[in-house]
């Protein structure tokens, strides 16, 4: 993926709305953060959906026990979104259970039918969403709903990796043809990098009751970051 051609954002979005599903907020700066801001540096207003609520990277904090992490975590997208040039009225919260999202059911349903309503007036639109190989169980589920969502609207459907990029070199990936596009980070990397530090909850020291909560270090980031972003098409 990392040799893959590059690519402009009109020859990735195609003239569409780039709709952003994301698992978790911080996921759409780790997998897209300088194409939003190229798409809102463009005037082409991209959107950012996030299915879960984000709830889960710190179970064990009573300081920030879950009803409060998901406010905050809301703050945080919402703050991270207007880095990166996004709207408020463009951003959108399915407030899913983090490592609970559906991937199939009556909830899965009901999330496609809310999906279904906020692209309803957009126009063209392309969807961008995790790699199906990502190794998490939320980035699958959001994966899928981007499968369904496509199937029923007739968009686009391409995706990122986030966590995909730790996959191990021996991690045999063959439900799928790999190709795609890499995406110049350079003109918006100053945007991108500070859209993630207003994920605080997940980059820095700001829960420290809960010494097994998730937070994104600096080796983990070195791997899933390079000088360009990678987007997958999907067959």
């Amino acid at each position: 993926m990392r040799a893959w051609p590059a690519a402009g954002l009109s020859d990735i979005l195609r003239g569409a709305t780039p709709v952003v599903l994301a698992p978790h907020p911080d996921d759409e700066v780790l997998g897209c953060g300088a194409l939003i801001a190229a798409a809102g540096y463009h005037d082409l207003r991209p959107r950012i959906i996030f299915t879960t609520n984000g709830a889960g990277s710190h179970p064990h904090s009573r300081e920030f026990a879950a009803p409060r992490l998901a406010e905050i975590r809301r703050h945080e997208a919402i703050c991270a979104a207007a880095i990166l040039g996004v709207d408020l009225n463009d951003v959108h919260f399915l407030d899913l259970s983090d490592t609970l999202a559906p991937h199939e059911g009556a909830e899965f349903d009901d999330a496609i039918a809310r999906l279904v309503d906020v692209i309803a007036s957009i126009g063209p639109v392309v969807l961008l969403a995790p790699w199906s190989a990502d190794p998490h169980c939320d980035h699958l589920a959001t994966h899928r709903m981007a499968t369904r969502l496509a199937s029923i609207s007739g968009a686009r459907h391409i995706s990122y990796p986030v966590w995909g990029w730790t996959l191990s070199k021996d991690h045999e990936i063959d439900h799928m043809p790999v190709s795609g596009w890499r995406f110049a980070v350079a003109p918006f990397q100053q945007q991108r990098a500070a859209a993630l530090a207003a994920h605080r909850s997940q980059v820095s020291d700001l829960i420290t009751d809960d010494p097994d909560g998730f937070r994104l270090d600096t080796a983990t980031l070195a791997v899933m970051w390079s000088d360009h972003e990678s987007y997958l098409a999907n067959p």
